[in-house]
């Protein structure tokens, strides 16, 4: 809440950055099996944005939740330009190694040993080290293949955080860019592998592709957005709805200025907790280490509450009665909940253990919270009609258009929300709704319509 206050922003904000944080710095290190005997497992990666208009600081609100990540990344910085100085050393060592290692080798050729000869010139090569590689944890504007690039030597995941995911949703839908979209599809659940074969950097296999995504949106591109994906067949691959962490609070009317210095004690606790998850031991927290990923499991109160509360969201599922698009963002609750329930069991218990029942119903209400906000964020493709009026209802009341107008006037001024179509759907909802009055108009050609608003429903 010192965020929240400091900043004068919805709470919601932090907590969406805190949570997606918390899944990028755990990232591979362990994974979660729900079900008490099966072994799908599932990686705590997670996808976040908020969603807020200009002005309700999105960004200072993300980067104060950043700064236990960015700390991390400092050092890990400071760690591999020290490695680099020790790695120059060790070179200089090795190549002077290297010489009185290929004098002996020419020796004992000349002396007809050929196998005295390979064993001296194995040797000195595995004595040479590897250079060391920088351990990355956020990335802000990488291509997919730099993005490749470096998850090949940071196994354990990334975090792309973008200020505004409009662009990032935007590149993706272009043409050309049908591999980077495959490749972030398979990098959302953390446990898939991509390989990149491209003329420059040759052939890029990355072992472990896990990519975190957090970003803030804005409420009209999010919408046109929505509604483009959601009419074409790009859309049926699910990109959007695997942004599962998203928040879309009601904008704050009320202002305070709050001046105060920032919780110092909240803050280095933050950091204490963000450094311990980049630390885990899935041996000493009891994590089961036979399978390529260490993973714990539920308690037996938490598995019997997961069980029940997946019977229901199965049986929901099977109603058939949301939107296929919604349904979509619904399934992907199946790895939601398992995947918060153990990001809450790491940060509360150092020690480790099965997830438990406290955890997984935290995860539970999560999920109800976020799932309010779904539908909120695919409200332009499940009632296109009632969101196109809204954004017109809204030019309305505040003045923006003239007493009476056309349904030119409106799309030719190229709002977010209100092109030609959103404007031929809205007209005849205010139409029914009070708020508009629709007549014909002479123009000494084919006749026009225009639409004269009703003065109460001006602000």
């Amino acid at each position: 809440m010192d965020i929240a206050e400091r900043v004068s922003c919805p709470p919601d904000f932090p907590a969406v950055g805190a949570m997606v944080s918390l899944a990028a710095v755990v990232g591979r290190q362990i994974a979660i099996r729900p079900q008490r005997q099966d072994d799908w497992t599932v990686v705590p990666n997670l996808w976040g944005a908020i969603v807020g208009r200009p002005g309700l600081l999105k960004t200072p609100a993300l980067a104060e939740m950043l700064k236990p990540l960015y700390r991390l990344e400092v050092e890990a910085r400071e760690q591999f330009e020290q490695a680099v100085k020790e790695h120059e050393a060790d070179k200089m060592v090795s190549a002077q190694a290297r010489k009185h290692a290929e004098a002996e080798v020419k020796k004992a050729v000349r002396a007809g040993n050929r196998a005295r000869a390979g064993e001296l010139a194995l040797s000195a090569l595995q004595d040479e080290q590897e250079p060391p590689t920088r351990r990355r944890y956020v990335t802000q504007d990488a291509t997919p293949e730099m993005l490749g690039a470096l998850l090949a030597s940071n196994p354990r995941g990334l975090l792309v955080f973008r200020d505004e995911l409009t662009g990032w949703f935007a590149n993706l839908e272009r043409e050309g860019n049908e591999s980077a979209r495959a490749f972030y599809l398979e990098a959302w659940n953390g446990t898939g592998r991509f390989t990149f074969d491209r003329i420059g950097r040759g052939t890029v296999d990355i072992e472990s592709a896990t990519v975190s995504v957090l970003g803030g949106i804005q409420p009209g591109p999010l919408a046109a957005y929505v509604r483009q994906t959601m009419g074409n067949t790009k859309g049926d691959d699910g990109l959007l709805q695997r942004l599962q962490v998203v928040s879309w609070p009601d904008a704050p009317k009320d202002w305070r200025n709050v001046d105060r210095w920032p919780d110092s004690d909240a803050r280095n606790e933050a950091h204490t907790l963000w450094q311990r998850l980049d630390e885990i031991r899935p041996e000493q927290i009891g994590a089961d280490t036979d399978a390529r990923l260490p993973f714990l499991r539920f308690d037996d109160e938490a598995q019997d509450a997961w069980c029940e509360w997946r019977e229901r969201l199965e049986t929901r599922l099977r109603a058939g009665n949301e939107a296929p698009a919604f349904e979509s963002a619904l399934s992907k609750q199946r790895s939601l909940v398992p995947s918060i329930a153990l990001l809450i069991h790491l940060a509360d218990n150092p020690e480790g253990g099965p997830v438990t029942l406290r955890a997984a119903l935290q995860a539970m209400a999560w999920a109800e919270y976020l799932e309010d906000h779904a539908r909120r964020l695919y409200a332009p493709a499940l009632f296109p009609e009632a969101q196109a009026a809204k954004a017109l209802g809204a030019r309305i009341q505040a003045g923006e258009l003239p007493a009476t107008f056309s349904a030119r006037d409106v799309y030719r001024k190229g709002w977010t929300g209100l092109d030609r179509a959103a404007v031929d759907m809205a007209l005849p909802y205010l139409i029914e709704s009070g708020w508009l009055q629709c007549r014909d108009v002479e123009t000494g050609g084919r006749p026009s319509l225009a639409y004269d608003i009703n003065p109460g429903c001006r602000r």
